[in-house]
């Protein structure tokens, strides 16, 4: 019998391209949900699917219990962020109806508290899976897969460097204004302490896209990998704009909301949306990520592997949809047997996660020393 799965948002950036390749799988019947029904009926006459979708309006905000009823899903794909200001109503809408939840938070409180949801899932015998997105769920998988070259690994130093040329929306862009300039702690030297976000300004050179700048970025990393792994001594996490003025530009004001002159800088977050699309003639398609690892080998010596991911074309914004189409197409053909409510780590495997990359312009590469 055939899944409904519903993705929460599925005509918005990530949405759409969930959307879209669930629809071409032979078990699921996928609906599309969100505040415009104009949107949403005009992405499902569009679908290229096996099973004919359908759309519903509905508002998380309100009655998201009662629409579950009248949609009757058995598995939920949450996409509308940013969760950073959002409770857990969406997961225990569905917990208390009785069907499978997935998000694609990259909110650090948001996603490492989704534990206190636990019991109440496995009562109900369901899973509950939050940040199926590039963070924590493709960087857990680099660290699972290549902590076994490691005799004790050490650090993590690692990042994402964002094209300008690409598709970009308001939640994403109020979610990194949240911490521009507001301190928030990491692991350094085995204890937690203070950095402020957008801050630590630095140039990488990445191989295939040259130099780039980055500075601190908060990420439900930096609460997991120290409980999940607790060898590490240093776990430092970046993201950067592709175009140097504008990443300077943003950094000067993360000085200003740290010293207390601007308050909250995502209020602006509609207007510099807007402003940044002025400036994609001087931008490319192209972002990257990088993952370094280091500690000490088997044999005793300083090791260090770095990963290094490229995607052009403007794919980049494809990678956070891996892992919620892998766990939905697995939950809909009964693969998946664990339940409770869990952040994303262990869920998906680097090469699964890399495979599923594998028709778009994506390329990796990995090297150590």
């Amino acid at each position: 019998m055939n899944k409904r799965v519903l993705v929460i948002g599925g005509y918005g950036n990530f949405g759409s391209f969930i959307t879209k390749k669930l629809a071409q799988d032979d078990n699921i019947q996928v609906i599309v949900a969100g505040r415009s029904s104009d949107k949403a009926n005009k992405l499902i006459s569009e679908l290229d699917s096996v099973h004919k979708p359908e759309a519903y309006t509905l508002d998380i905000n309100i009655g998201i219990t009662e629409a579950l009823g009248a949609i009757r899903p058995d598995i939920v794909v949450h996409t509308s962020g940013p969760f950073q200001a959002q409770g857990y109503g969406v997961a225990e809408a569905c917990i208390e109806y009785g069907c499978h939840y997935i998000d694609l938070a990259d909110g650090r409180v948001f996603v490492s508290g989704i534990t206190k949801l636990n019991t109440k899932a496995q009562e109900k015998n369901i899973l509950v899976v939050s940040g199926a997105s590039s963070v924590p769920c493709l960087t857990s998988a680099l660290v699972e897969h290549y902590r076994k070259e490691f005799k004790t690994l050490e650090d993590l130093d690692y990042g994402i460097t964002t094209a300008q040329k690409t598709t970009r929306g308001l939640a994403t862009t109020s979610a990194i204004l949240s911490y521009t300039g507001k301190p928030f702690k990491t692991l350094l030297n085995g204890e937690m302490k203070k950095v402020f976000g957008w801050q630590n300004l630095h140039l990488r050179k990445y191989r295939e896209l040259g130099w780039r700048f980055l500075g601190n970025c908060e990420v439900p990393d930096l609460n997991l990998f120290p409980r999940y792994y607790p060898e590490l001594k240093n776990v430092r996490f970046y993201a950067g704009l592709e175009i140097p003025f504008i990443h300077i530009a943003l950094w000067m004001m993360s000085w200003l909301v740290r010293i207390g002159f601007i308050r909250r800088l995502e209020k602006a977050a509609p207007l510099m949306l807007k402003t940044s699309y002025l400036f994609d003639w001087l931008g490319s398609a192209n972002s990257g990520f990088h993952m370094q690892l280091s500690g000490n080998g088997h044999d005793d010596n300083y090791k260090t592997i770095t990963f290094e991911l490229t995607a052009c074309s403007g794919d980049g914004p494809y990678i956070p949809c891996v892992p919620a189409i892998l766990l939905a197409k697995n939950l809909a053909r009964d693969e998946v047997k664990q339940t409770g409510a869990h952040p994303c780590i262990g869920f998906v495997s680097r090469d699964e996660y890399l495979a599923a990359l594998s028709n778009l312009d994506i390329t990796w590469q990995e090297y150590s020393s």
